[in-house]
């Protein structure tokens, strides 16, 4: 199946670019010389440079360096190369609406010489291929120059089950997916931290996928994460791309570095005003988007869960959320799905990447607390709930651009359920 995937996708990306290439190659038929030699060299020159950027994307063999105007142009790659497979398909679809329209005419009626009408029609069709053509290409240079950075808090009350009354209120921010590197400079980090800040809350936590990949600056991402400011401390947990770019032990002594701590399998007992509550951090949660063993959901999760005081745990994967919820943690925090990225709603249906690998998409989600509202009822109590928060991250990953998704910044306020 995987292979088929990539074939699939290869061939795709071949077919779209030949196709734009050889689409830009023939107009250039129409100018003069001189601007048709200019247009013919810059159009081979792009084409080099994107099968240039693709290998070096593709590989991660680092032939370019980062940064920079490197960066830009990278992003700009990166924009065309998705897009345009996009503009592809959708420009293909109207081809084929329109041999359907003249096939099933020929079907019905016997075929003469094309009329005015039949004309205007073809004008139409070669009018509308190139207009859908154009809305993925618009709609990705919107995302990618207005949208991208366009951090917005959000502010929601989580009901806990067994809250001590002296955390009702509390405050937790939450940032995740931060994926520093071309697309995510570093000042934007310390923008987001200063956003966070400026919340005043009680704890941070940063829910993981510090960096996309391994040539992407780690150091630099937790040393702004550093300047985070809460009295409980900030904590945080692993994702997957710390996985992809084997930096799950150096983002952990990085955090530890700056009086910070990664929690690994690990749990903490916070104090607050004479209460308690217990953190727990666990690595990513690995599932079939990433390669290798792939043992049970939160095994071994038990032992550090505490039943005298309230869990939270903090996992970047949100499909954990059914096991958690079962083994009885009242509030996980995760990311990982971005939101997916881009949400078009077409038809009172919302078009999300996300719905592929979770129905935890953003934001607030309840199960029964516990394995079930059955036992509780049966001895006479209301149901009670876990919760779980899907932070839609900050970064971006594949498409560096955000399209009805705007990048997260939560603020977390816990109340008795």
């Amino acid at each position: 199946m995987r292979v088929l995937v990539i074939v699939l996708i290869g061939s795709l990306l071949f077919l779209s670019q030949r196709f734009w290439f050889l689409s830009l190659w023939k107009l250039s038929e129409r100018f003069r010389p001189f601007w048709k030699r200019l247009v013919r060299g810059t159009a081979l020159a792009a084409l080099i440079f994107l099968i240039v950027g693709f290998v070096d994307r593709v590989f991660g063999i680092h032939l370019l360096r980062r940064g920079g105007v490197a960066g830009l142009v990278f992003g700009i790659v990166q924009l065309w190369i998705i897009s345009s497979v996009f503009a592809y398909l959708f420009f293909k679809v109207v081809q084929g609406l329109e041999r359907a329209w003249y096939g099933i005419k020929d079907l019905i009626v016997r075929r003469a010489p094309e009329a005015p009408l039949d004309q205007e029609r073809r004008v139409f069709f070669r009018q509308a291929a190139r207009l859908a053509a154009a809305v993925p290409l618009v709609a990705a240079v919107y995302g990618y120059t207005e949208e991208r950075f366009d951090y917005k808090v959000r502010r929601v009350e989580v009901p806990i089950a067994n809250l001590p009354a002296e955390f009702d209120g509390f405050q937790i921010t939450q940032l995740s997916d931060i994926h520093i590197g071309d697309f995510m400079p570093r000042y934007q980090v310390r923008r987001a931290v200063e956003m966070a800040n400026d919340l005043g809350s009680q704890l941070v936590v940063v829910t993981g996928d510090f960096l996309t990949g391994r040539h992407d600056p780690l150091a630099d991402c937790i040393a702004e994460l550093a300047r985070l400011q809460a009295p409980l401390g900030i904590w945080g947990c692993n994702g997957n791309h710390e996985i992809y770019a084997e930096a799950e032990d150096e983002a952990e002594r990085l955090f530890r570095q700056h009086g910070m701590k990664l929690l690994r399998q690990e749990r903490a007992e916070l104090k607050w005003q004479g209460a308690n509550l217990n953190l727990i951090g666990v690595d990513y949660q690995r599932d079939s988007m990433v390669r290798g063993p792939k043992p049970p959901m939160l095994g071994g999760i038990g032992p550090l869960i505490r039943r005298d005081m309230p869990n939270i745990l903090l996992s970047h994967n949100p499909n954990s959320f059914y096991k958690a919820a079962d083994a009885g943690i009242e509030l996980s925090l995760a990311g990982h799905t971005h939101g997916g990225q881009v949400d078009v709603e077409i038809l009172d249906e919302h078009v999300n990447p996300a719905r592929f690998v979770t129905k935890f998409i953003a934001g607030l989600y309840q199960l029964p607390l516990g394995g079930g509202a059955a036992s509780n009822q049966a001895q006479g109590e209301s149901a009670k709930s876990s919760c779980l928060y899907v932070n839609r991250g900050l970064g971006t990953i594949g498409l560096p651009a955000r399209l009805g998704v705007d990048p997260e910044i939560t603020l977390l306020r816990l109340r008795r359920a």
